[in-house]
């Protein structure tokens, strides 16, 4: 086992990797920005080192500053988080050079899933179904237009590079083609320093649905259920939950078993999702996740597993200490991100906290950095806190959310609290009748 682990990441993800870390007696190391010298990971840890001013990129995306932190500090282990480097097959690669071990999948499946085409591709040799789609990446405007036309309208234009709905445009007709794809191919080049692009049908009402895997380095392979994420803004998630509320128990067994075909075929090692389109009774595989994801607590609620150590000793070599059997689903669990934005504009809202009250009782978890007196810096991702509740079933659990938000309190900076309660009180969130584009079309534009 590890004896010192370095968390290159900040905020909730940073605590609760801490956290896993500390029950297996592994010392941990918190880096941090200028920004965040008083933030919660760095308190709790047991070093900490700075490693540059605000901005990201002069201090969490510094490979050369993370190493030398590391070295220091003579970690022999790094874990990346969520976010960040956690998918960066470069890192990855830089940290096992410096004979410090990555807490992450393999570098050549951090490669091929880190690109969209190649991911593709890859997903095709492993028998996964696929969304119908230019089989390489878009070259040209005339290119675009001879694969829409074979496509057919509407039409999706994606980042290969890409992720979080950065670079990526839905086209419903051909005249709106150029805007869209230059416009696609400048905010990727922007977000990613990569403008590569490719088209794929663009399906009208489906569902996100993905699937949580965990290998170890001896070919054992198991799936630890499915998570709905259907409730999103621009692709980027809102609330999740487990098990998915509209699969049956065929639908969620043949799920999980492709999930887990795949993931052997490709020897694939630690933890990692296989996220899938749903519509019309049909998966269409979209990607796989090679990290940790921002909602895995649902998943850690219906199973009663700390994926997070599990993914710590994959890496330190052990093998997984559970099987298929093992694993037991049982109840219901929902998560809402909470950010620091106006509920209705999404537009950040950077500040100090002055009240800070989690919900707490049976079955509500809240993982977040912030406290009272906490200032939300302008310089990084808005979310702030996640409230995961877990119940007998999706109704229980429901009314135990409800509770739970009315109960949370974070001022004076605006945030997504309110837009949450407004969600959960509508009936198609009580039905689960909602698509990916239902908070959008049916609710924000109310």
């Amino acid at each position: 086992m590890f004896s010192k682990v370095l968390i290159a990441n900040r905020g909730d993800i940073a605590l609760r990797i801490l956290r896993s870390c500390k029950e297996l007696e592994i010392k941990t190391v918190a880096i941090h920005s200028t920004a965040d010298s008083d933030a919660m990971h760095v308190r709790l840890a047991d070093e900490s080192v700075c490693i540059g001013p605000p901005h990201s990129s002069k201090s969490y995306l510094n490979i050369p500053s993370i190493i030398t932190a590391a070295q220091l500090v003579g970690a022999d282990a790094i874990h990346p988080g969520v976010g960040f480097l956690s998918e960066n097959a470069n890192f990855a690669e830089i940290v096992n050079a410096h004979n410090i071990t990555f807490i992450g999948p393999k570098i050549e499946h951090l490669k091929v899933m880190g690109d969209k085409i190649q991911a593709k591709i890859m997903a095709n040799q492993l028998g996964l179904p696929l969304v119908p789609g230019s089989k390489s990446v878009i070259l040209s405007l005339d290119e675009a237009r001879f694969e829409a036309d074979k496509i057919g309208y509407p039409i999706l234009i994606k980042a290969s590079a890409g992720g979080g709905g950065k670079g990526m445009k839905v086209v419903d007709d051909k005249k709106d083609l150029e805007n869209s794809f230059v416009s696609a191919k400048n905010e990727s080049r922007a977000a990613f320093g990569n403008d590569e692009v490719y088209i794929e049908k663009y399906l009208s009402n489906p569902r996100h649905i993905e699937v949580q895997i965990v290998g170890d380095k001896y070919g054992n392979v198991v799936h630890l259920g499915e998570r709905e994420c259907s409730i999103q803004r621009n692709h980027q998630k809102i609330i999740e939950e487990a098990p998915s509320p509209v699969l049956s128990e065929q639908e969620k067994e043949n799920l999980g078993n492709l999930a887990v075909s795949a993931a052997k075929k490709m020897k694939y090692e630690n933890l990692g999702t296989i996220e899938f389109l749903y519509q019309d009774e049909k998966f269409y595989f979209i990607e796989m996740n090679t990290r940790l994801q921002v909602e895995h607590p649902i998943t850690e609620a219906i199973t009663g597993l700390d994926i997070v150590r599990e993914q710590i000793m994959i890496s330190s070599g052990k093998k997984l200490s559970f099987k298929q059997e093992n694993i037991k689903f049982f109840g219901h669990s929902i998560e809402c991100r909470i950010n620091a934005e106006d509920p209705m504009t999404f537009v950040p809202s950077p500040g100090i906290i002055s009240q800070f009250h989690p919900p707490g009782g049976l079955g509500v978890r809240v993982d977040s950095g912030i406290y009272s007196g906490y200032q939300i810096p302008p310089f990084y991702d808005s979310l702030i806190a996640k409230l995961i509740v877990h119940g007998d079933d999706r109704q229980h659990c429901i009314r135990r959310l409800k509770q739970a938000l009315k109960e949370m309190i974070i001022e004076p900076v605006p945030t997504t609290l309110e837009l949450h309660k407004q969600i959960l009180d509508n009936e198609d969130m009580n039905t689960a009748n909602y698509d990916i584009k239902w908070l959008e079309n049916n609710f924000l534009s109310k």
